[in-house]
């Protein structure tokens, strides 16, 4: 029987492209029953270039004719860059997630976009850390935390995880191994509520400024990374602002969507030769063949679906890059929040989601 061997050095490989190659799941973990971890290589030989905390868009066939484009943060660490791994939570009225749970299995093949995104200690370095999550929010401070333990061992981080119950509790084992290997990390878990069987003696409730101060005595000092469910990140803010923390040092994963600009900016923008806030721009979609009228203040990604354009799109704040097109003539105005790259930008590509036109543009859509 011969045996192939896919194994290369790490110097025989090339960074994973988005434009070029697609994602193969290789494994399928159940973390909870209703969290599970999926990991994927690439279809080629490629190794995966990205920053702790970033995230992928993945392009899910849920339906044959419109597949559903879905954010996830990566939970694995680029230390170890063979491959990429996303642990998401199936909520009841998830679709794309969903799906996943119950059709996404090793040997298949996605196509996704990223990897990308601000929230990465290595853009918001600090001298101390404080991670804050709750429930699936806790994914990328699991990449930056296994990143620092297999690169910077002594770093010195608080890690508090917030679940409803200690079942809930995602990597919390791991994360008191990791926790024997690294000095200088200190966790804390809370939880809401728990049944006798479950034998917590940890802090019940939900994260206030007592039990901050009891788990972070010094969290004035740190830089503040936090992720959960947007009540629970609103919460944290809010606690934070009361204890008179610097807020310049607290960072968060949110997904909001890029503002339009009032019709006061418009106006600015007008006299300052920007184009007529009245006029309205053409947008001509090349591959389509279609020319679609766009009101002031509106879109590309609005005006392709008003015309029956399709643009893929997820985040829809200028987050994931899933919207990126090439934009063929014309200006736009570009409101982003880290979804392209400045090499992509200068290329001529645009995010269609968060981009408007000033005057008439013509897209490669």
């Amino acid at each position: 029987m011969t045996v192939v061997s896919d194994f290369r050095h790490f110097d025989e490989l090339q960074p994973w492209n988005d434009r070029h190659h697609l994602l193969e799941c290789i494994a399928v973990t159940a973390e909870t029953p209703d969290v599970m971890t999926f990991s994927f290589r690439s279809d080629s030989a490629n190794w995966f270039r990205y920053l702790p905390g970033q995230f992928v868009t993945l392009e899910l066939p849920v339906t044959p004719d419109e597949p559903v484009m879905r954010t996830y943060t990566l939970s694995s660490t680029p230390s170890r860059p063979f491959s990429v791994a996303v642990t998401v939570k199936a909520q009841a009225s998830s679709i794309g997630t969903r799906w996943m749970f119950d059709n996404l299995k090793p040997g298949m093949r996605l196509k996704a976009f990223g990897p990308l995104g601000d929230f990465s200690f290595v853009r918001h370095p600090g001298e101390k850390y404080l991670f804050i999550s709750a429930g699936s929010g806790i994914t990328p401070m699991m990449s930056m935390t296994r990143w620092m333990s297999d690169c910077a061992p002594q770093s010195d981080v608080t890690f508090v995880s917030c679940a409803r119950k200690p079942d809930d509790l995602l990597f919390r084992a791991e994360l008191e191994c990791l926790a024997a290997q690294m000095p200088n990390l200190s966790l804390g878990f809370i939880v809401e509520g728990h049944n006798p069987r479950d034998g917590w003696h940890g802090l019940r409730g939900r994260i206030d400024p007592q039990k901050l101060s009891l788990l972070a005595p010094d969290f004035r000092d740190r830089t503040i990374f936090c992720c959960g469910p947007e009540p629970f990140m609103r919460g944290v803010r809010d606690l934070l602002a009361v204890c008179g923390f610097d807020m310049k040092r607290h960072h968060e994963e949110s997904f909001q969507p890029a503002a339009a600009p009032a019709p006061e900016e418009l106006a600015i923008r007008a006299g300052a030769g920007e184009g007529d806030p009245s006029e309205v721009s053409t947008v001509t979609f090349t591959m389509a063949g279609k020319d679609a009228r766009c009101q002031p203040g509106q879109t590309i990604l609005q005006t392709a679906r008003a015309a029956g354009v399709r643009i893929g799109a997820a985040c829809e704040s200028g987050l994931c890059g899933t919207c990126r097109v090439m934009k063929v003539s014309g200006e736009v105005e570009m409101n982003h929040n880290g979804g392209i790259l400045d090499d992509e930008i200068e290329e001529g590509y645009i995010l269609a989601c968060c981009s408007r036109p000033v005057g008439d543009v013509q897209i490669e859509a």
